[in-house]
């Protein structure tokens, strides 16, 4: 019985975490919109990393 409560207060805490962590960090995100993944970009190429090369196709991932 000592197992069973022992694995529901686990799984409960694990999911308590797991929404603390979400919470922070749409936190963060609303605070520092310019370092998440949909800020604006300044060339107008915003969809990957490739920053310098915003060519035709530069951000294909095939």
């Amino acid at each position: 019985m000592s197992t069973y409560l022992t694995t529901i207060g686990l799984i409960m805490g694990i999911g308590l975490i797991g929404i603390g962590v979400d919470r922070l960090y749409r936190g963060f995100a609303s605070k520092n919109p310019q370092l998440g993944p949909f800020r604006d970009s300044d060339n107008g190429c915003g969809c990957c990393s490739a920053k310098g090369s915003c060519a035709e196709g530069a951000c294909d991932k095939s």
